[in-house]
């Protein structure tokens, strides 16, 4: 058997807010849905999906993490963009890195690891 993860479930009771900050603020390509129950992004190898519901996110909840080359320059464009939850860039041996929060407080990051 082989398994590939194919998407990342969101539940959200603000479905409208959370799909603008994944299409306007991270610049994600809306692929399916719309409805206002269920919206799914293309994410590179695996796709965001936002499903109305009762969101959960805790502090050992699944962290979404994107990879940018200049991870500096990404955490200034998506301020711009209206990003208000971002950590400071951090920067060790061969990484560098960038936390963060969507507007329901669920974990993403941006970071120069690859795989």
């Amino acid at each position: 058997m082989h398994l590939e993860i194919q998407r990342v479930i969101y539940f959200t009771e603000n479905v409208e807010a959370m799909s603008r900050f994944y299409r306007e603020v991270l610049g994600l390509e809306p692929i399916v849905g719309g409805d206002g129950g269920w919206q799914e992004f293309k994410a590179g190898g695996c796709n965001i999906a936002l499903h109305r519901g009762k969101p959960s996110p805790g502090a050992r909840g699944p962290k979404l993490v994107f990879y940018s080359a200049d991870v500096a320059a990404s955490r200034a464009e998506l301020l711009k963009r209206g990003a208000s939850d971002l950590g400071k860039v951090i920067s060790g041996d061969d990484l560098t890195l960038c936390d963060g929060r969507d507007p329901d407080g669920n974990p993403f990051q941006i970071s120069t690891r690859r795989r």
